[in-house]
């Protein structure tokens, strides 16, 4: 996996002078073009664009500098069809547009070439079974928060206090299904996994697929009180990992686990869908159970 994910970079460093046809980039990976954006992003610690640009601006930063070409042939030549789109992203890399650099020499900023290389980790064994489930329904309240990387998510937190009691008895009444309890899900916006990037955050129960949002005696049809949020997943595979350890510093870790080691190391890729949490909060520090469901499909290694 590893050989082909670098395979693949060479491929994309290759076009850094012209168009890049992602889905191609993700072929010569073996894993589909939302997987292999995911997966970088995790293992590299950067959406797949700000690497395509950054590396694109380091090399158009030494040719502004030598002085051969024209700002604007430049520009042409990475891929901006005007001076003012280029010199936006000259300087949302180096801190300086491209005629300044240029008549003052200014010191540029370099995004390395990157490769990806085997690290002796994982000698902890990740317990994990695959579960092929149909299609569901998640009935909750959805709110949409920042992810944190290590440590307490205050606005995770924010929102599970924010339940009210008759919210919550009614999540524990519905009829559920595996992974059973009022769990979390996490539905990603982008195919960035950074800190502070934006996703959908629930607090819900896996139920049926036609399993109704409001009570069926609600008072009318403007009675909001009863009326759940609502997130229809249609079937699919399910990787399912069981997890101990310390809250929540132990959940980040299996999370970053699973796309930096578990995913290189077996024929599964991941697929868009709901990554459901199902654990019992306890004080920060404090040890507890967990399960993670991340979606996923046969690929190759």
């Amino acid at each position: 996996m590893l050989e082909r994910l670098n395979l693949a970079l060479e491929h994309l460093e290759s076009r850094l002078d012209q168009e890049i046809d992602m889905a191609e980039v993700a072929r010569i990976a073996a894993v589909s073009e939302y997987h292999f954006r995911r997966l970088f992003s995790a293992l590299a610690g950067m959406p797949l664009p700000v690497y395509v640009r950054r590396r694109r601006m380091t090399l158009a930063g030494a040719e502004v500098l030598a002085g051969e070409l024209t700002l604007l042939d430049v520009a042409v030549r990475y891929g901006y069809g005007s001076g003012e789109a280029f010199a936006r992203a000259f300087r949302s890399v180096h801190g300086i547009g491209p005629g300044e650099a240029r008549r003052t020499g200014a010191v540029l900023t370099a995004q390395p070439r990157m490769s990806f290389r085997v690290v002796v980790e994982g000698s902890t064994a990740m317990r994990y079974r695959i579960v092929e489930k149909g299609p569901f329904r998640v009935l909750g309240r959805k709110a949409r928060v920042p992810l944190v990387h290590d440590g307490p998510n205050a606005a995770a937190t924010a929102h599970v206090e924010s339940l009210d009691e008759r919210t919550v008895r009614r999540m524990k009444e519905l009829p559920s299904l595996e992974p059973e309890g009022v769990l979390s899900a996490v539905v990603h916006l982008t195919d960035s996994r950074d800190e502070g990037a934006e996703v959908d955050y629930w607090v819900g129960v896996v139920t049926g697929p036609g399993t109704p949002a409001a009570e069926p005696d609600a008072l009318d049809a403007t009675d909001t009180l009863d009326t759940l949020d609502a997130l229809d997943v249609p079937a699919g595979t399910w990787a399912v990992f069981d997890n101990r350890g310390p809250y929540p510093s132990s959940l980040q870790e299996l999370w970053r686990d699973v796309f930096t080691q578990w995913f290189p190391s077996n024929p599964y890729t991941s697929r868009p869908g709901p990554e459901l949490l199902l654990t019992r909060p306890v004080a920060i520090g404090a040890e507890t159970g967990s399960q993670l469901w991340i979606p996923v499909e046969r690929g190759g290694v």
